[in-house]
C-alpha cells in the first residue's frame, strides 16, 4: 500500500511538473488584476507614481499532502525619467519537485504626454535563473537503484514585453520564455524545449475622478509548443474613500479555447484587495470547472504589499490604475 501511494505521488508530481513547467520559468495567474501587473509583463516596472514591493503566497488544494504552493517576492522602481528596474524571487513546489527563480528586468519608457494625461510606450526585458529540484530521498522504498538525494539544475529564461498607455486605454504584448534550451535535474541533460508563451492584455479605466470606477479587460494566451490558446475576461470595480484609502473587487473568467475534455479548462476567480495609503492587501480564490478538474479545494491567494518613494512626474501624466491618489504626491 505504502510502495502504490509513492508511486501515485510520484506520477501525479511528474504530470503536475510537465503540466506547470510548460508555463515557463513563473506560472500566469491573476496577478495582473491585484496591482502586479509587472509579474506579468517586464515593461510595466516603473509605471506609477511610486516603487512597489509586492509579496505574494498561492495555496493549491488545501487540506492535500505536498500540494502545489508558490511564494514570490518582487520590487520595481522608475530610475531618472526613463528608464526602470525590476527584481523577482519566486519558489515554486509541487510535491517532489519544486523550482526558486531570481528574475530581472530593465524597462524603459517614451513619454508623450503631459502633466494630465498618460501617453507612454514602453519595452521591457526581463532574464530569469532557475534552479530545479527534484527530492528523490523516499524513492528508495520502491526503487533500489535511484539514489536518496535531492537532484538540483538550473537554467536561465528571458521575456520581452511591450506597453502602451493612452489616457485610462493599455495594452500589453509580453513574449515569455523566449530562450529554447532548458536542463532537467531528472537526467541533467539540456533539452529544446518550446516553452513560449505570448500574451496580449488590453483594458480600459472608466471614472477618472470620481469615487466609483471601473476597469474592464482581457488577456490572451497562446503557448507556441501546443497551439493551446487561453482567453480571460476581466472586470473590475474601483471605490475611493477619501485621498487615502481605496477598495476593490474584480472577478475573472478564464478558458481554453480548445473543444475537449482535457483541454476544456475553465477557471473563475474572484479578487478583493484594499489600499490604505502606501499600504495594500487582497485575497485571491480561483475555482476550476467543466472538463477535467485537478482538484476541487481551489487555489487561495494573498498579496501584501507597500508602495515606496511616491512622486508625481509631470511627464508621465497621471493614471489612475496604477498612481491609486492623484493628490498624494509624497511620501
Amino acid at each position: 500500500m505504502q510502495k502504490s501511494t509513492y508511486l501515485l505521488l510520484a506520477g501525479i508530481s511528474m504530470f503536475l511538473t510537465q503540466f506547470l513547467g510548460a508555463q515557463g520559468t513563473l506560472p500566469v495567474y491573476s496577478d495582473y488584476l491585484s496591482d502586479n501587473i509587472f509579474m506579468v509583463h517586464p515593461s510595466a516596472a516603473g509605471i506609477g507614481n511610486s516603487a512597489k514591493v509586492r509579496l505574494t503566497h498561492r495555496q493549491q488544494w488545501n487540506g492535500v499532502s505536498d500540494s502545489p504552493a508558490l511564494q514570490t517576492i518582487s520590487m520595481h522602481s522608475s530610475i531618472g525619467n526613463n528608464a526602470a528596474l525590476g527584481g523577482l524571487i519566486f519558489n515554486d513546489k509541487n510535491g517532489f519537485h519544486s523550482q526558486v527563480g531570481f528574475q530581472g528586468a530593465y524597462a524603459y519608457h517614451l513619454n508623450f504626454g503631459n502633466y494630465e494625461a498618460l501617453n507612454q510606450l514602453s519595452f521591457g526585458l526581463a532574464a530569469s535563473y532557475v534552479i530545479n529540484s527534484l527530492d528523490q530521498r523516499t524513492f528508495a522504498d520502491f526503487d533500489p537503484i535511484v539514489a536518496q538525494v535531492i537532484r538540483s539544475e538550473a537554467y536561465f529564461n528571458g521575456d520581452l514585453s511591450f506597453a502602451y498607455h493612452k489616457l485610462d486605454g493599455f495594452v500589453y504584448l509580453t513574449a515569455k520564455n523566449i530562450l529554447l534550451n532548458t536542463r532537467s535535474a531528472e537526467d541533467s541533460e539540456f533539452k529544446s524545449l518550446n516553452l513560449r508563451r505570448y500574451l496580449l492584455n488590453v483594458g480600459y479605466f472608466f471614472g477618472r475622478g470620481q469615487n466609483l470606477q471601473f476597469e474592464p479587460s482581457a488577456m490572451f494566451q497562446h503557448v507556441e509548443n501546443t497551439g493551446e490558446n487561453l482567453l480571460d475576461i476581466n472586470a473590475k470595480v474601483y471605490q475611493t474613500f477619501g485621498n487615502t484609502a481605496r477598495a476593490w473587487f474584480a472577478l475573472s473568467y478564464r478558458r481554453s479555447l480548445e473543444k475537449n475534455d482535457v483541454k476544456n479548462f475553465n477557471l473563475i476567480t474572484p479578487i478583493a484587495g484594499i489600499e490604505f495609503d502606501r499600504y495594500l492587501v487582497s485575497y485571491t480564490y480561483s475555482s476550476e470547472f467543466g472538463g477535467l478538474v485537478s482538484g476541487n479545494g481551489g487555489f487561495h491567494q494573498i498579496t501584501l504589499g507597500v508602495n515606496l518613494f511616491s512622486n508625481r512626474r509631470s511627464n508621465r501624466g497621471y493614471n489612475s490604475r496604477y498612481n491609486t491618489f492623484l493628490y498624494k504626491t509624497n511620501n
